[in-house]
């Protein structure tokens, strides 16, 4: 067994990688969403499958508004699974 199958392992007996992909997502969101969206962004972060974002820019997030199904196929995609439902602007 690799040590990447033994974390995998080990995040799923303690039922920790929803909670890992999430952190993941906050952690990496410049590199997932680019630097305009990150720059404009001042809160992120997800509770009950919801991404909770703040952002600076009234016409960015009529954009996001617009793009909402896309930007959680985005995140969902990089996640490898359905960690996110909803987005909520804040």
């Amino acid at each position: 067994m690799s040590l990447k199958e033994a974390i995998e392992s080990l995040l799923r007996v303690y039922q920790l990688q929803n909670k890992f992909d999430e952190t993941y997502i906050v952690a990496h969101w410049e590199e997932i969403m680019g630097k305009p969206i990150a720059a404009r962004t001042t809160k992120v972060f997800i509770k009950d499958k919801k991404l909770f974002l703040g952002l600076d820019s009234a016409p960015l997030k009529k954009e996001l508004l617009m793009a909402k199904q896309k930007m959680i196929e985005l995140l969902n995609k990089t996640a490898q699974q359905d960690i996110i439902t909803e987005v909520v602007f804040l």
